[in-house]
């Protein structure tokens, strides 16, 4: 006996699906039979991912659109309405670490850092979660919205927190939508990766400090694109459909560490904004 994940009927939205965390979710979800919405504010990665899907036998569909902006998020969550027949699925990956800097001490930060950071990772989060939400009520037919959180929201999270605390907050949003929402049959889920080797990590992380993050979690890895994307696809699925309100560490154990390292200027090199975990 075999039990399959079927989101075949479902229309998905994954923002941010132009790379890394979230192109492996598009593509995974795809693989189930769902029709997915790619979102990136970068047209030529959205459609980059839409013909990898489409080659492979999936259905997919290319939104560009820039998730900062209220209106451009509304004017996406109608199109993909409107073209595609619904919303069942949202997926809300985006989400930045401090732009073109190092980690810093918390004593470093100032307004335009918070405000930069908190505007990435938890206002704009709430902005599709709105949307999303107003288009998955009006349909009735209830839903799955889905954000991507962070495993530092688990720990102290030294020259790191102002990406922990806006991803901590992003945490307890999900908690108050799930109960608001789910009379309405719409379950809320934030997923947690640990580090997690995307483009933007390979290039910032020196050897030493991977080397490090291994050696301090019990699984003695890091987390792959993969695996959070087949978590994200069974929690959409009906097999998970008594789940809302969770927080879902997918971390290699990292949680469990006393000895995580702390970023450093020795092992850090600048950083551009990830989904890092």
């Amino acid at each position: 006996m075999s039990i399959a994940i079927d989101h075949d009927g479902k229309i998905a939205l994954v923002t941010g699906a132009g790379a890394g965390i979230g192109r492996e979710i598009a593509r995974w979800l795809a693989k189930a039979e769902a029709t997915v919405a790619v979102n990136d504010v970068r047209g030529d990665a959205a459609d980059a991912v839409v013909d990898e899907i489409t080659t492979a036998g999936g259905r997919a569909h290319s939104f560009v659109a820039d998730c900062r902006d209220d209106k451009a998020v509304d004017n996406m969550i109608d199109a993909v309405v409107s073209q595609l027949g619904g919303l069942h699925i949202a997926v809300n990956n985006i989400g930045m670490l401090p732009r073109g800097r190092t980690p810093q001490p918390f004593s470093s930060y100032r307004g335009e850092d918070w405000r930069d950071i908190l505007d990435q990772n938890l206002v704009l989060a709430a902005l599709c979660g709105r949307a999303e939400a107003e288009a998955m009520l009006a349909s009735g037919d209830g839903g799955v919205i889905l954000f991507v959180s962070s495993g530092e929201t688990t720990r102290p999270s030294p020259y790191n927190s102002i990406y922990a605390a806006s991803k901590a907050a992003l945490n307890h949003l999900v908690t108050s939508m799930a109960v608001e929402l789910g009379p309405s049959g719409i379950r809320v889920l934030a997923i947690a990766p640990g580090t997690t080797l995307t483009e933007t990590v390979a290039a910032a992380f020196t050897d030493e400090r991977m080397e490090a993050i291994v050696a301090s979690t019990p699984l003695r890895r890091m987390v792959e694109h993969d695996e959070l994307a087949r978590l994200t696809t069974f929690l959409a699925s009906d097999l998970a459909r008594c789940i809302t309100g969770q927080f879902i560490l997918a971390d290699a154990g990292a949680f469990l560490s006393r000895t995580r390292p702390a970023n450093d200027e020795g092992l850090v090199t600048e950083l551009k904004g990830s989904n890092a975990g």
